[in-house]
């Protein structure tokens, strides 16, 4: 029995031949330097590798010239809905420039985000973009000492001197609270992951705190694990229960926590809008539950477009004294029957 030969890869100079154009040219149009070219050249160019099928060999481009074209994405939970619309806009930017994203799933797991980021080291990656699970403080400053830009994606750390891209956190909640306020809800129940190991949770939960004292509101907060979905309907259930019948309202931190205090709701038979549901982070689902359910949306495709410029800029500058930027989004809000009385 014979072995099925692979097909035979074409060449840039069999490129270069079918576009009528030199080597250097085919060679500049692959690697990031199209604009040196006229965009007669870039058609016939393009025209002619679609035709042979050729696609380059970036990595060895990488190590021929010393750039990979690589982006480099360690994403702490690739299920999360805002992880995959930021991710979009991260891979739509680095298309539009010629590069190819290498994405990283951590599951949340510290000991694997130690070992991806070695990974993606490994493959020569031009910057990365790093939604931190833990605290790789010391892997990500020796990744920076290397040259090699860094983007934090919705998660400072403390240690490391890096471009910070995310939504204005205080900000958000301050929207959510003024809204709730004004809808009539006196008292509020907030509802989150564990903040620890994450710096946007930790902001939230800081403003929601100063937020309902200078509102003059009551709140409480349910800080855990949403896998204990008993935990969390019996705490809600206390909430509705509770004497003095002021309106009440739950604000949930992420897309998660909103998912897992409708489903509480839900058991627990609460109509929306007697008892109001914000969630931070605009889901599909959110406008098909009930009345439908309000929402702070994030500008996901702005964020994951802004870490890409943010990893160019700090490339291009090659400066490490350079001050690191914070760029911070803005929510909007989505008004639904959930918050409505």
């Amino acid at each position: 029995m014979t072995t099925p030969s692979l097909p035979r890869r074409a060449t840039i100079l069999e490129v270069a031949r079918a576009a009528g154009a030199s080597k250097t040219s085919v060679s500049r149009y692959f690697g990031g330097e199209r604009e040196r070219l006229s965009r007669e050249l870039q058609g016939r160019i393009a025209e002619a590798a679609r035709r042979l099928g050729y696609h380059p060999n970036q990595m060895a481009r990488g190590l021929k010239g010393g750039r990979s074209r690589l982006i480099g994405m360690l994403v702490a939970d690739i299920r999360n809905p805002f992880s995959v619309a930021v991710m979009h806009g991260v891979e739509q930017a680095c298309r539009e420039q010629g590069l190819s994203l290498l994405v990283c799933n951590t599951d949340n797991d510290p000991a694997q985000e130690r070992d991806h980021l070695a990974l993606l080291a490994s493959y020569r990656v031009e910057g990365l973009v790093v939604n931190a699970a833990g605290s790789p403080d010391r892997e990500l400053q020796g990744l920076a000492e290397q040259g090699i830009p860094l983007v934090l994606l919705d998660r400072e750390l403390g240690e490391v001197e890096a471009e910070v891209v995310g939504l204005d956190n205080a900000r958000a909640v301050d929207l959510a609270l003024d809204h709730l306020q004004g809808q009539g809800y006196r008292e509020l129940l907030y509802v989150s992951e564990p903040p620890e190991q994450a710096s946007p949770r930790q902001a939230r939960l800081s403003r929601f705190r100063q937020g309902i004292e200078a509102r003059d509101l009551a709140g409480t907060a349910h800080c855990q694990p949403l896998d204990d979905g008993e935990s969390l309907q019996r705490t809600i259930a206390d909430f509705l229960a509770r004497p003095g019948g002021a309106p009440g309202a739950l604000l949930c931190a992420n897309g998660n926590a909103t998912l897992a205090a409708t489903r509480a709701l839900q058991a627990l038979g609460a109509r929306l809008g007697e008892t109001g549901l914000l969630g931070i982070d605009e889901l599909d689902w959110c406008a098909l539950v009930g009345p439908g359910i309000t929402t702070l949306a994030q500008p996901t495709e702005a964020i994951g477009r802004a870490a890409v410029e943010c990893l160019m800029h700090r490339r291009e500058a090659g400066d490490r004294t350079t001050p690191a930027r914070r760029v911070h989004f803005q929510a909007s809000l989505i008004p639904r029957g959930s918050t409505r009385r």
